[in-house]
């Protein structure tokens, strides 16, 4: 009976498990659409415009200055549009710098952004901008490492994201390039056995369990069935002369036959004979 109930109260469970995290998922949907300020690991700002209300303040690239970007971790499908970003693991990429003019340049810092990606203007999440401070000769070429971690907050939705290169050369003038700026997936990665699975897997095993004992239970009253009924054993009643007279002579055996049976006597003759001989 308990296995029974056991059996009907872990789907309703089940139920109930996927049902809550369904909610939860839409809930922090909800919370980042209608976020304004989400703490990032530098700084944050939200709604902000990234170009600013001037267009002589943007900042422009050199043209003596070629960059290739590299992602390590995670290795992105280049023939796909967008690839995807694991939420709480880490993202690593290599930056190249060429320097093809006749001056020296100088890395200043690297940073990287979540924009939104239907107007990159707009800032979801700054991350830490890496100082390097590194003087790259003339003809020469450089190579720039640097690493973040997408929040576990953002899994399940995609983001413009941002590379930006910060340097300057020997006159003071100071340049900005976008190394990657394209959108991504931040997506959800479970590791080892949720709980929704492990209730899952036990149901589904103690269900067989249940199968296997039904079944045997099923075929062993069916072979009790078609089984025919044992014959009762014949009884051994045995002979009422069961002497061996082979080892006697005839004549002995001839005379035992032609002697008289003696007559029966009732149990109080033999009784009174006994009475008799002990006076």
């Amino acid at each position: 009976m308990k296995l029974i109930l056991a059996f009907l109260v872990l789907p309703a469970a089940l139920l109930c498990l996927q049902n809550s995290n369904t909610i939860l998922a839409r809930a922090e949907e909800d919370e980042l659409d209608d976020v304004v300020d989400i703490e990032g690991e530098d700084n944050q700002v939200v709604g902000d415009d990234a170009l600013g209300d001037d267009d002589d303040s943007v900042v422009k690239s050199s043209q003596d200055v070629d960059t290739t970007i590299l992602f390590t971790k995670p290795v992105p499908n280049y023939g796909d549009v967008a690839f995807d970003l694991q939420a709480g693991f880490p993202v690593e990429f290599l930056v190249g710098f060429v320097n093809k003019g006749s001056e020296d340049y100088v890395v200043e810092t690297m940073e990287a952004s979540f924009r939104y990606p239907m107007d990159y203007t707009y800032y979801i999440q700054n991350f830490t901008a890496l100082p390097y401070n590194k003087e790259v000769k003339p003809k020469q070429e450089a190579t720039f490492a640097y690493s973040f971690i997408p929040n576990e907050a953002f899994a399940g939705r995609p983001f413009g994201l941002n590379i930006q290169l910060n340097y300057r050369d020997a006159s003071g003038n100071y340049y900005q390039e976008a190394v990657y700026n394209q959108t991504v997936n931040v997506v959800e990665v479970s590791e080892g056995l949720d709980g929704e699975t492990f209730f899952l897997y036990v149901f589904l095993g103690a269900g067989a369990v249940l199968a296997l004992v039904v079944g045997q239970q099923a075929l062993s009253s069916v072979a009790r069935r078609r089984s025919p009924r044992a014959a009762p054993r014949p009884l051994e009643t045995g002979t009422a002369n069961d002497v061996d007279y082979d080892w006697l002579p005839k004549e002995v055996v001839n005379q035992l036959k032609k002697s008289p049976k003696p007559p029966k006597q009732s149990p109080r003759v033999r009784k009174a004979k006994r009475s008799a001989g002990d006076d």
